[in-house]
């Protein structure tokens, strides 16, 4: 009789204990929302997050600006980052594999609009707030909460300087059509978004004969990999390429190599996105990290990478561009599709 009560005056005090906490914090540790906003919660975030013990990201990202991204956040919090690094394509199947499987180990994902978006139609991500949201540009905040776009992805052309001379470039997709360029055009073999916004641009069924034409008379070299057709540009073993994200021409003609870049009228964008996963083990730790990426000073940083910030806050680097955004919703929905479009049009045409 006496262990029994010794028991429950135990349980009692752990009750009141907890009690208190909870009363002194505002709400139990395990019950605090990603979704939390009031005036004191950095530093309730940052105190949970301190006993987590760490941080795992899945990200698409390039490695070279993963360092550079990953080190001023474990300076400045002490939180210890475990990141692996693949393409988009790789990052989305581990994250449906895990969930599949029961195992819960990565905490943030930054990928492409396109595989964020698969994500959440898998329930894999969960509504985070953040007070940097309210700074982002209109394309890149959703109102649910899953995600936010960290960068966007502007795909631009990019051309040898040794190769081709400025004045000689096109001005217009049209302008491909110049015998100049028969056997000078490279694309990325995956680029069906990219295809489908810059034909529908042009009203669908023209812009697909467009490239078809062009396709026909000078051909393209397809090539899988955003990177590896910049590095062929740069090489000059491709002299003009359709599709190549800004920031890498652009790291490269400030260090000195044969390459720079223009934009042929629509400029699309991409959203890279980051979102925090639904099981993650390290919930408070993700969000400092999604804090940190969408704030003013990691902006700025990304600037100096070469990338279109989403913040306001910062100075873009390409005021001229007009970006037009991709809806993945409408590239999944319509996948098979464009697919079989750019297919049929760019990547597998028999030339004339």
């Amino acid at each position: 009789m006496k262990s029994t009560l010794q028991r429950w005056h135990f349980l009692l005090a752990l009750s009141l204990l907890g009690l208190w906490s909870a009363l002194a914090f505002g709400q139990t540790n395990l019950a605090l929302p990603l979704t939390y906003d009031k005036a004191d919660r950095v530093e309730k975030i940052t105190s949970l997050a301190k006993s987590e013990g760490g941080l795992t990201v899945y990200t698409a990202s390039r490695p070279q600006d993963l360092a550079a991204l990953l080190a001023p956040f474990e300076a400045k919090t002490g939180i210890k980052v475990k990141a692996w690094r693949s393409g988009s394509d790789n990052v989305l199947q581990r994250v449906i594999r895990e969930s599949n499987s029961k195992r819960a180990e990565v905490d943030v994902i930054m990928t492409p609009a396109g595989e964020m978006l698969a994500m959440s139609r898998e329930h894999l991500l969960q509504p985070v707030y953040s007070p940097h949201t309210k700074d982002l540009i209109a394309s890149a905040v959703v109102p649910h909460q899953l995600w936010s776009s960290l960068f966007m992805n502007v795909v631009v052309q990019s051309y040898n300087t040794q190769a081709i001379k400025k004045e000689n470039l096109p001005k217009s997709f049209n302008d491909l059509l110049d015998p100049r360029f028969k056997s000078n055009l490279g694309i990325e073999s995956k680029a069906e978004e990219w295809f489908a916004k810059v034909t529908q641009s042009m009203g669908e069924e023209k812009g697909i004969a467009l490239f078809k034409e062009i396709g026909q008379k000078n051909g393209f070299s397809t090539r899988l990999g955003v990177s590896l057709l910049h590095n062929l540009v740069v090489a000059g073993e491709v002299p003009l390429a359709l599709t190549v994200y800004i920031d890498l021409p652009e790291k490269d003609k400030k260090a000195g190599k044969p390459v720079d870049w223009f934009a042929l009228d629509p400029v699309v964008a991409q959203g890279f996105n980051v979102g925090v996963a639904a099981k993650a083990p390290h919930p408070y730790s993700a969000l400092l990290f999604y804090d940190y990426l969408l704030s003013a000073d990691t902006q700025k940083l990304l600037t100096t990478l070469g990338y279109y910030p989403t913040s306001t806050k910062v100075s873009n680097p390409y005021p001229e561009l007009k970006i037009n955004v991709i809806d993945p919703n409408y590239i999944i929905d319509n996948y098979a599709k464009w697919t079989k479009l750019f297919e049929q049009n760019v990547t597998k045409i028999p030339k004339n």
